[in-house]
């Protein structure tokens, strides 16, 4: 094996990609990507099968863009800067936007290990109190969830491509 100066073996190309320590694992697939978001899963009997309650905390996360567009439309802000103003005092206009977004914005739900198709789910975002995803039961075989712990990804699809 070649060795560097300091005496220690260089790592092979196969090396560098495989494993825990590896490219894909390391870096890659465990990536922070814009609008999305993670909570605990909580059983939600009263929403319909197609709808997921979505914490207001990572609603208006996810969904910030889309509340500043529409307060700049409405005119209830002249630019970015009153907008987010707006959203972190939490005014009541922003939830009513918030809403009004949310109806046209379905969100993907996602529990790790995604092994089938069923492993990623669309759903129709409704506001909830709490810091936890809501889910009707019926729809956690797909995803092989239950409400012992379980965490789920959520996110938001910017195109429908």
């Amino acid at each position: 094996p070649m060795k560097d100066s300091h005496n220690k073996v260089y790592k092979s190309f196969s090396d560098v990609i495989e494993g825990k320590e590896g490219r894909f694992r390391e870096t890659l697939l465990g990536k922070r990507v814009d609008y999305s978001g993670r909570s605990v899963i909580v059983v939600g009997p009263s929403l319909s099968l197609h709808r997921c309650g979505l914490p207001r905390e990572i609603a208006i996360e996810l969904f910030q863009i889309f509340v500043i567009r529409g307060l700049i439309r409405q005119h209830l802000a002249s630019n970015i800067g009153v907008a987010k103003s707006k959203i972190r005092e939490k005014e009541s206009i922003v939830w009513e936007i918030l809403k009004e977004v949310m109806r046209g914005h379905p969100v993907l739900l996602n529990r790790a290990p995604t092994l089938h198709r069923l492993g990623i789910q669309a759903f129709q975002p409704v506001l909830v109190e709490g810091r936890a995803i809501c889910l009707h039961p019926l729809v956690c075989k797909g995803f092989n969830a239950d409400f012992d712990g379980d965490q789920m990804a959520v996110h938001v699809p910017l195109s429908l491509e």
